[in-house]
């Protein structure tokens, strides 16, 4: 062929150079593209070694982890996946498995002991995921934080927007692992709370300052009551058998218990530690003082729990006693044990309603009435009194308080029908105006613990409710009940008291131990058919001692030791 007649030959030999290898750039831009998509859309690891460094490595492991780092010029995105897909959309930072990244910016899943089982190299990893969502999802429900931030050591930084978004409680396990091998645990706390780490991490607050690390004390914003059931066996504060002044009804390992797994556990706030109870301590701070329980049987409980702890600690049992000689505290009235080497008291009185029961006399006789507008004639015992832990709940469950009929009393008027949750509300104001006229602005610390949760299956209390069979707590959030409607009127009308009063909100964390009640052991059976008459005729509203109402008292212990009030201010 006569290369001469071709239409480029003499006029422009150079271009076709130019052409040909413009052809080829653009023939392989379009190949490199095609293999990108493929890649992005079958998930294929094909070229995923290309772009780590050639670091990839599964390790014979099919969970290993693939990363994908799509950023825009306008809106950069951040998203770590596995083998199901996630939406990466409009800044969104969704964690949903196990997984570290190292100071050198290797990204790798955790094994259960903390092994590395996989890893995939982004080269920098120290983009900040600013003004951006962060997702956290246990159990398939969403939980957002705002403004979350991520540094170059892997660390999850942020806070929680808790106004915005509610967040409830939930947490993530084993999220990253400390250098020295310890397991971390990222929480996300309730109303105040916001991210912490179990060990050696950083905790931010609401309003987005560092608070505390976990390690550290919890004077911060700690809600103690947000927190968890962890198995420790150096419980309990006292030894079972040890204490002689429990109620029969409480004492669970006298009544023949086989078990003793519910005496086993500890009480873990997910934002920070809480120290454990110093029964010398707290004596010390105790000293020349009187401190009263006042409500119904469930403060008795706590009584009784408290006076054991501190009763531990005396070396000579005998300069401990109760005043009146009494060695059974289950009728109604005043009782008082003195520690005699620190000329204190802890005492109990009954007072169920704290408002006063009363009768009436109709057209038709007399019968009993609750008057929600006056005190307790009780009062008088504990007006002195410099620290006060008040309850009631339990008997506003039982039938005539529930029905509400021709019970409820103000003033000469007694109500023909007023439904529970209104006049509970409304003797609660009533101790709230008593509480403000006589310890307002004095020394006395007011305290009122919270609603108990109880655990009959199969029917009421009075009916053949069980929980005999009850032997570990409740793990799932899901099996816990609403909180009590009785605590929200409480929530009200302690906010508009003049007076501090520390609220020991202690419903949830008792919710989960449905293992913690006398059940059947209320009472020691003497042959087998008895035993099996009393299954129906359980006690699951009570807690065994030692049990529960400890952990209510180290609660106690940490509320007084925050509050930084006379004696425990240091």
């Amino acid at each position: 062929m006569d290369l001469k007649k071709l239409p480029f030959s003499d006029s422009s030999p150079r271009r076709k150079v130019v052409v040909s290898g413009f052809g080829l750039g653009v023939a392989a831009s379009f190949i490199f593209v095609c293999i990108l998509l493929l890649n992005y859309s079958f998930k294929s690891p094909f070229v995923t070694p290309v772009f780590t460094g050639f670091s990839y490595s599964d390790n014979n492991n099919s969970d290993s982890t693939l990363i994908s780092w799509p950023f825009s010029f306008s809106n950069a995105s951040v998203s770590l996946s596995s083998k199901a897909s996630h939406n990466v959309e409009n800044g969104n930072f969704s964690v949903q498995e196990t997984k570290k990244i190292d100071e050198s910016g290797i990204f790798s899943n955790l094994g259960e002991k903390g092994e590395i089982l996989g890893n995939t190299h982004v080269l920098n990893f120290s983009e900040n995921v600013k003004n951006e969502s962060f997702l956290v999802q246990e159990s398939g429900i969403v939980k957002k934080t705002h403004g979350s931030e991520i540094d170059g050591n892997g660390t999850v930084l942020g806070i929680l927007d808790s106004t915005k978004y509610n967040v409830t409680s939930t947490y993530i396990e084993d999220v990253v692992r400390s250098s020295g091998g310890d397991r971390k645990k990222v929480a996300v706390g309730d109303g105040k709370g916001g991210l912490s780490v179990e060990k050696n991490g950083v905790l931010f607050q609401s309003d987005g300052e560092l608070l505390i690390r976990r390690d550290k004390d919890f004077y911060g914003d700690c809600d103690v009551y947000d927190g968890e059931w962890v198995r420790d066996d150096t419980k309990p504060y006292y030894p079972p058998g040890s204490c002689p002044i429990i109620d029969r009804d409480f004492d669970c390992h006298l009544n023949k218990r086989p078990d003793d797994e519910y005496i086993k556990w500890r009480w873990q706030p997910y934002a920070c530690d809480i120290p454990s109870l110093n029964a010398t301590d707290f004596l010390e701070r105790l000293r020349g003082q009187k401190l009263v329980f006042v409500g119904d049987s469930l403060n008795r409980n706590m009584w009784e729990s408290l006076v054991c702890i501190l009763r531990h600690s005396i070396r000579d049992k005998k300069r401990v006693y109760e005043i009146s000689g009494r060695h059974e505290f289950k009728k109604k009235g005043f009782y008082a044990f003195r520690f005699e080497d620190y000329n204190c008291s802890v005492d109990f009185v009954s007072s169920p309603f704290l408002v006063r029961q009363s009768t009436f006399k109709g057209k038709n006789g007399s019968f009993e009435t609750l008057r929600l507008d006056l005190m307790d004639k009780t009062t008088s015992m504990y007006s002195d009194a410099d620290i006060v832990i008040f309850n009631t709940g339990h008997w506003w469950t039982h039938e005539k308080t529930s029905r509400g009929e021709d019970y409820y009393q103000e003033g000469n008027h007694v109500h023909g029908r007023l439904k529970v949750l209104e006049a509970y509300k409304r003797a609660i104001s009533t101790w709230a105006r008593w509480v403000d006229q006589n310890f307002g602005g004095s020394r006395t610390q007011v305290i009122f613990r919270g609603y108990s949760v109880t655990h009959f299956r199969g029917g009421p209390w009075n009916s053949g409710g069980q929980c005999h069979k009850e032997t570990e707590p409740i793990f799932k959030k899901a099996y816990l009940a609403k909180y009590p409607s009785k605590m929200k009127v409480l929530h009200h009308v302690l906010h508009n008291m003049t007076t501090p009063v520390i609220y020991m909100n202690i419903s949830r964390l008792t919710d989960y131990r449905k293992d913690g009640h006398p059940s059947i052991y209320r009472k020691e059976y003497k042959t087998v058919e008895k035993q099996m008459a009393g299954v129906h005729s359980q006690d699951c509203s009570h807690w065994c001692l030692p049990g529960v109402p400890d952990t209510w008292n180290e609660l106690l212990y940490a509320s007084l030791l925050k509050s930084r009030k006379g004696s425990w201010k240091n």
